[in-house]
């Protein structure tokens, strides 16, 4: 695939038809053309090329030069990213409110188990339920590949806000991360979650459970590609899930004999 076919398929991805992508794209490898030379350049029909160039025009990212015949250009790449990121976040934006306009209140239906695939997503669920958190947040880190920056950020905002925060981890130079990421928590070196056994090439990699009834249990599992892995998770919300009141039950008794040492 050449470079110009690419950086068409680019601007279609961002919201452009592919006439006007193909437009462009063919007008920043001239300096400026007219109907004919886009045409020709961009491969499409002449006939299309002005409505198409109008398109541009209204999203900023074409100048039309009124002459006879009139000539086209277009704007600098860097104010073309510019315009093009400005309408995105405010398509994001309108998105997102009508969203919450239509926003079905919290039911029964968000209790039950939910898988997650992705490690990204992953860390988001995690962070949600961390800026949702009221009362108490139980964070059990078992392997440090799964801690990301942003969850000890969140972590760290919760602790501001009053919420209590425990958090379990399998290493001294882990508990010492925790301790300079999230001060006000309350960091427990657990040992034992150092000697977690692989079940069918799975392990515990990371366990959340925030105000009774918030719960991500995550896993790290081996990959067909050697020395690669991937986190999975399951996710419950729901005071009276049974999932979530045996992870509740466990985290009470593994806190309380914690404290007692």
């Amino acid at each position: 695939m050449s470079a110009t076919q690419e950086a068409v398929l680019a601007m279609e991805a961002l919201g452009l038809t592919e006439y006007e992508a193909r437009c462009f794209v063919a007008l920043t490898r001239i300096s400026n053309g007219t109907a004919k030379e886009v045409g020709q350049v961009a491969d499409i029909p002449r006939s299309r090329v002005y409505d198409t160039i109008e398109g541009l025009e209204r999203r900023g990212l074409v100048e039309i030069q009124q002459s006879d015949p009139r000539e086209f250009k277009a704007v600098p790449i860097e104010m073309a990213v510019r315009r093009i990121r400005e309408d995105y976040d405010s398509r994001i934006n309108a998105a997102e409110n009508a969203l919450q306009q239509v926003e079905e209140p919290e039911t029964d239906d968000d209790e039950g188990m939910w898988a997650i695939t992705q490690p990204d997503h992953v860390t988001e669920r995690i962070e949600l339920f961390l800026d949702a958190a009221e009362d108490e947040i139980h964070y059990v880190i078992v392997t440090e590949e799964v801690v990301e920056r942003s969850i000890l950020t969140h972590l760290d905002q919760a602790a501001n806000r009053g919420v209590e925060v425990v958090v379990e981890v399998s290493t001294d130079d882990l508990g010492e991360r925790l301790r300079e990421a999230v001060p006000d928590a309350d960091v427990v070196v657990a040992s034992d979650l150092e000697t977690t056994n692989p079940v069918y090439g799975e392990w515990p990699g990371q366990l959340l459970m925030v105000d009774n009834r918030s719960v991500v249990a995550a896993g790290i599992e081996e990959t067909d590609l050697p020395d690669v892995t991937q986190e999975l998770a399951v996710w419950t919300y729901g005071r009276d899930h049974g999932f979530a009141v045996w992870i509740r039950e466990l985290l009470n008794d593994r806190h309380e004999k914690l404290s007692a040492q």
